[in-house]
């Protein structure tokens, strides 16, 4: 069977990830904040977090070896590769500061709510898949995943609640006066 024998159907197709949703930035004075807006925002974050590269350039020197004759498997791609996500873009990176710069308004005294929404905020960038399922995270703590589950939906209300009071203060502020 030659490669133009093959049909569509012979050839095997992997779907593709799905694509989160855009969603516009809350970030205008004012403007109020919610659940599915803190925890969309703190996903990309975690993504963006994840794509930024580990190493950048560096000054040591590199070398490389120049093998002549490679060995089949080599030659003819059999070799393992890693997807790499792309760069983030500045501004991407610039929303992702502003988002995690949020987890602070979890109290320093509910650490492990803590935790947990910073541990659910990293999602892959390529698959879109959280790095921490609610199980794995449950095995860590050592709780069952539902009270992971609502530990997280408490860490969230945590940081909307302070955010809305936040957009709040400014508009108060002016009317008062």
């Amino acid at each position: 069977m030659t490669h133009n024998d093959r049909s569509q159907g012979d050839m095997r197709s992997w779907p593709a990830p799905p694509k989160r949703q855009s969603r516009i930035a809350v970030t205008e004075p004012g403007a109020t904040y919610d659940a599915d807006v803190v925890i969309y925002r703190l996903e990309e974050a975690g993504a963006t977090l994840l794509a930024i590269p580990g190493s950048g350039w560096s000054t040591r020197l590199r070398t490389s070896s120049l093998e002549i004759v490679r060995t089949a498997l080599e030659s003819y791609g059999w070799t393992t590769s890693t997807i790499r996500p792309p760069v983030p873009s500045a501004e991407k990176i610039t929303r992702m500061d502003e988002a995690m710069s949020w987890l602070p308004l979890i109290p320093t005294d509910r650490y492990v709510l803590r935790r947990v929404v910073g541990a659910r905020s990293l999602v892959h960038p390529i698959t879109d898949r959280h790095l921490f399922p609610w199980r794995r995270l449950g095995a860590a703590l050592g709780a069952d995943h539902k009270a992971v589950q609502r530990w997280h939906a408490q860490g969230i209300d945590m940081i909307v609640a302070g955010l809305n009071a936040a957009a709040r203060r400014p508009a108060s502020r002016t009317t008062g006066s």
